[in-house]
């Protein structure tokens, strides 16, 4: 199959799950993407596979609350992981979240890589650098993906860029290329796109 051909079809969606236990049994390759809340997650989702509607989008942090799976053409399971650091929901319902987060990460043998993102204009913060160290320690492979690059200027989002490879060699599990995209410009989709089929081949 080639890449163009992959991605004339849709994900379907199969379902939202609260608890790590209720996910049905599957042995396709996963990809999950994970970042802070409000950084855009599910404006990428929708935008690297062309469906509008695909992940729900919200202007309100936490609006992910539970760990969506989506079947791409039964060659790949696409996981859209609640967002982690501000969320306004109660503390004990985000724990709940980031420890079913945490188990997935740390237990799903089929899971190919994180897309962990980033926002550009604000570049890494102590959460991010805490799940990159969860990561490392799980040996989940990981890759940052910067969202929002046409929020920033090109020097402000090389600077971002610069500060996160200064930092990769104390990073086992991060994958070497750093991605820059933009949602709302369609700025990198196909660099992503790319990342995502290599990993089906």
């Amino acid at each position: 199959m080639k890449l163009k051909d992959f991605y004339k079809n849709k994900p379907v969606f199969i379902g939202s799950f609260p608890n790590v236990n209720q996910i049905p049994f599957s042995n396709l390759k996963e990809i999950a993407f994970i970042g802070r809340s409000n950084v855009g997650k599910s404006s990428l989702i929708n935008a690297v596979f062309s469906s509008p509607n695909l992940a729900k989008t919200s202007a309100t942090p936490g609006r992910t609350q539970q760990l969506n799976f989506f079947n791409m053409q039964d060659y790949l399971m696409i996981v859209d992981l609640p967002g982690y650091g501000f969320a306004k929901a109660p503390k004990e319902v985000v724990k709940n979240w980031n420890d079913n987060v945490n188990t997935y990460l740390k237990g799903r043998s089929q899971l190919r890589r994180v897309f962990l993102l980033i926002d550009c204009r604000q570049g890494l913060k102590q959460v991010d650098l805490d799940m990159m160290v969860m990561l490392d320690a799980s040996a989940v492979n990981y890759q940052i993906t910067l969202t929002k690059l046409d929020k920033v200027s090109p020097s402000d989002a090389q600077k971002v860029k610069s500060e996160i490879e200064a930092i990769y060699k104390n990073h086992p599990a991060m994958h070497p290329v750093i991605l820059s995209t933009s949602s709302e410009k369609a700025i990198g989709l196909d660099e992503i796109r790319g990342e995502i089929f290599d990993l089906i081949k």
